[in-house]
Parts: C-alpha cells; structure tokens; sequence
C-alpha cells in the first residue's frame, strides 16, 4: 500500500537564531538560538528519521538508497538531491556566497548550492542582501579587499509572501527579523564575506571568513534572476509556481476546502507552513499541522488534502533527476 513519508525535523543552533521555530510551530527546539530546522534532508550533517508506516526509524538518505523506485531513482548512489529547512533570522546571518556543482564537487566533494526563499514572516522594516553592485571582478575584489560593505552590498526590504530564487555565486544574506522556508540542492559548503565582526560564542574568535573562495564563485556583475509567477485556481486550491528551475520547481499551495492531486513528478516534497490539513492516500488519513514535512513518493499516484492551509511544495527539476 502506498503512503506518505511523515519526517522529523533536525535542529541545528546558530548564533543568529532565536525561538520562532517553538512558538510558530510548537517544535522542541534545543535552544534559546536555534536558527535552522532541517525538514526534508538526506545530508549528512541533517539526517531526518521518517516516522510512519513501512520505513520508521529509517532515514530519508536509507529509503533513498535501499528504495530508489519510491523516488524513480535511477543512480542510488548520488545523494537525495535536495534539503528544505526552516531559518529563523532573530539576528542578521553572515553574508555568503554558495559555489556551484563544478566548484563545491572539486574542493568539497558535494553538491553546489543554489537556493530559494519563501517569506513565511518578516518584521517591519525587515530586510534581506541580495546581490552586490561591484561592475567588475576587479571592483569586486577591491571591495571586499577594502571592507566596504556598504558600497558593496545590496539590501532588499521584505514581507511575508515574497519569494527569492538565490543561484549559486549569489552573494546573500537574510537580515534580522526573517523566517524563510528554504529549498535548496542538498549541499552544506558555505563561504561566509562578512560577518559582523561576530564572535564564536565557545572560543571567542572572530568566525572564520572564506574570502579567497568567496571571489572564486561570485558571479560579477550581479543579475537578478526573478521568475515570472503563475497562479492557477483549481477546486479548492490556489498554486502559484514560484520558480521551474534547474534544480527544484517550487509551488505555494493555499488549500481551501478539498482538493484532489495527482503525481507529475518523480516525487512531491510538502511542508505546511500555516494552518492544518488532512492528506488521503489510499484510503488512509493523515493529520497534518502547520511546520509538519512530508513526502509523496512515486508509488503515490493521486491524493486528496482537506483543510485551511498553505504548503510550500517543491519537486525535482531536470538536473536533480
């Protein structure tokens, strides 16, 4: 019988963290700073448990290994290509910059990173670094060189509902006040430019920055890439594609009522990110709550969700198959 994978969420504790991911979704989180939830992940340094039916206990990277054809897998060996998590940006998070898969594969052995954000909730006022105004490499390096971040960066100011494609080479940043749904390639290399001038609250130190490789991979000069958005209205719910990208395909679903699905992809990944539903799948029902992930593999042809709520849904695009 097929069913949905129900997932546990890892948490991991940042210096920039806070306590939105309790008081917004009721999860234990293990600290006053938690800054991310990993909620769909097969990495290594976020490995989720699934907690239901054929494969609890199991985790997300041993189904996708060991089960390829719940995900129409046709290389197990490659790792599960994407990870979705939750950021909760109480304070602002260092700028960075993520390599692509050329880079990340020669000096890291992983996957590049390229990412999107989905504004769950912002503060007034609240504000994101997206892109930089350096014309040249030359200037680039000049300015990071000087520490001229104020001429270097740019800032974006934000609202719940907004989303942003981030592609590898994009130097970005969430400021403070922030929660983001993230989905992204499954990749953890990470090339902080600035910080703050913050200190590692164990040893101290100023937080290691990765300059050398941050000029490496920042795409000079910067080019917005915003897709155009669809919205189609179909029984009892909205969907809006986000982006059709290389990697993912991203979708905001505003269930109203009783819809009915049907599978187009190798796999759906879902998280509901305000309000509850109940998902059909052969007859069973699964009662879901807002912050909950969960997966709909290959074997799941059609499904039903019933309720108020808005998801956030992604699939694999042609380079993640």
């Amino acid at each position: 019988m097929s069913a949905p994978l129900l997932l546990e969420p890892v948490f991991h504790d940042k210096i920039w963290g806070g306590t939105t991911l309790a008081e917004r979704y009721h999860f234990s989180i293990p600290s006053q700073t938690t800054g991310e939830a990993w909620v769909i992940s097969g990495h290594a340094n976020g490995v989720e448990l699934i907690k239901n039916g054929t494969y609890a206990g199991m985790s997300l990277a041993q189904v996708w290994h060991n089960h390829p054809e719940l995900f129409d897998n046709k290389n197990p060996e490659r790792p599960f290509p994407l990870l979705v998590k939750f950021l909760d940006a109480h304070q602002d998070l260092s700028v960075q910059v993520h390599p692509d898969d050329a880079y990340a594969g020669e000096h890291h052995g992983e996957l590049g990173k390229t990412e999107s954000w989905y504004i769950v909730a912002a503060e007034p006022g609240a504000e994101i670094y997206y892109g930089h105004s350096a014309q040249t490499e030359a200037e680039f390096r000049a300015l990071v060189d000087a520490g001229d971040w104020e001429q270097l960066l740019t800032k974006v100011p934000v609202k719940a509902g907004d989303f942003f494609y981030v592609p590898a080479g994009t130097l970005h940043a969430l400021g403070a006040g922030t929660f983001v749904l993230e989905t992204q390639q499954s990749s953890d290399v990470t090339y902080r430019v600035y910080d703050f001038d913050r200190r590692d609250a164990q040893t101290g130190a100023l937080r290691e920055l990765h300059l050398e490789d941050a000029k490496n991979v920042t795409t000079v000069p910067f080019k917005p890439e915003q897709p155009s958005q669809v919205t189609v209205t179909r029984p009892g719910v909205v969907i809006t594609t986000l982006v059709e990208a290389a990697y993912f395909n991203v979708f905001k679903w505003e269930l109203d009522g009783e819809a009915v699905f049907e599978q187009t992809a190798p796999y759906t990944l879902a998280t509901i990110i305000e309000g509850s539903a109940s998902l059909m799948v052969d007859g069973v029902d699964y009662s879901l709550e807002a912050g909950q992930p969960f997966i709909l593999p290959n074997d799941v042809k059609t499904w039903q969700l019933k309720g108020q709520a808005q998801l956030i849904v992604s699939t694999p695009g042609p380079a993640s198959r």
